[in-house]
């Protein structure tokens, strides 16, 4: 079950990342048209977590990918998948979790290049609330029957970040920060409370569709 999850998870986000950026590279039509755009991401991730509410916090450590597609007035979609992992966060326990979200992104452009501003954003301030499951794996989670390595539970992200373009295509991702919310299982109240950064890599992509 786990191996079967993770796959599943790595080949949703490499189907994403792949189908948008072959997506972006089309032709544009030249009739009379609107802009669209794809930016990916590539992050490393720190994560301070908690599995029990009211105990202290660790760090966890992984990197994510990202896609999203604005299309009107700055609104769009966005999809990651993120990976995590913490060794010995209390003697001889170890965790590790693989995230898969989606949800509506809203993008504004603050500051634009000299030239072509319609396709060349330099700096663009994102928020998200992404929505989708979180798979833990080889820790110690309680169970009717004791305690078993792995689980699965709803998981929240809700935040934004800064991108800086430095090309026409190649950017950095300044800072993202985002709070998390899972609900795997520990033996109180179900719910783990966490902040996410993010620091990273991102090409962008502008193609211009006919208006209807």
């Amino acid at each position: 079950m786990r191996k079967s999850i993770r796959g599943w998870a790595l080949t949703v986000g490499a189907s994403i990342l792949t189908g948008a950026a072959a997506w972006g590279q089309q032709i544009p039509s030249p009739e009379k048209q609107k802009p669209v755009s794809v930016d990916l991401g590539v992050t490393y991730a720190p994560e301070r977590a908690q599995l029990v509410p009211g105990s202290c916090c660790f760090w966890m450590q992984g990197g994510g990918a990202d896609a999203a597609m604005t299309f009107w007035n700055g609104f769009g979609i966005a999809a990651g998948i993120s990976g995590e992992h913490a060794s010995n966060y209390e003697p001889g326990m170890d965790v590790n979790k693989i995230a898969y979200l989606a949800g509506p992104r809203f993008t504004h452009t603050v500051r634009t290049g000299n030239s072509s501003t319609a396709s060349r954003p330099r700096l663009q301030l994102f928020g998200q609330a992404l929505f989708g499951g979180v798979h833990a794996f080889d820790g110690v989670f309680p169970s009717g029957s004791g305690t078993k390595p792995t689980a699965n539970s709803f998981a929240l992200q809700a935040g934004g970040g800064l991108d800086l373009s430095l090309t026409r295509h190649i950017g950095v991702r300044l800072f993202q920060a985002e709070y998390e919310r899972t609900t795997l299982p520990n033996n109180a109240a179900n719910i783990q409370d966490d902040l996410r950064l993010a620091f990273g890599i991102t090409y962008h992509i502008v193609r211009s569709l006919p208006r209807l």
